[in-house]
């Protein structure tokens, strides 16, 4: 398997927790322990699952961190959308880190698929 950092779904995804980053740093003091921290944590966990994944011995265990990683990118999708409905982030700025999920998830779907053919 080739290194994470060569993969594009990962950076992409990479790209995608800076700009949670940036946006989750204008939220309410009241949200560092909740909804940031859930929210940064999240997308987090994509590209931290495809670099774990990456470095498995099966392509099994490769395509079940992919997964996983696309269960956490729903998660963030759900959670931007929050963050838009209370008032914390403009609608603007959530439709296009929406359309960005979108990407990646695309990208991550078809990875597995791919991986999951190579078993």
């Amino acid at each position: 398997m080739r290194r994470f950092t060569e993969l594009k779904v990962w950076e992409r995804s990479h790209q995608l927790v800076l700009k949670v980053c940036q946006l989750t740093a204008g939220f309410p003091r009241s949200e560092v322990f909740g909804l940031t921290s859930q929210l940064r944590r999240a997308s987090v966990s994509v590209p931290a699952n495809i670099a774990e994944g990456a470095k498995r011995r099966s392509q099994r265990d490769f395509a079940h961190f992919i997964n996983v990683a696309e269960g956490s990118l729903s998660e963030v999708e759900y959670l931007l959308a929050l963050s838009r409905d209370l008032g914390y982030v403009s609608a603007a700025d959530v439709e296009q880190t929406l359309g960005e999920t979108t990407q990646v998830l695309r990208m991550l779907a078809s990875l597995r698929r791919a991986v999951e053919r190579s078993k």
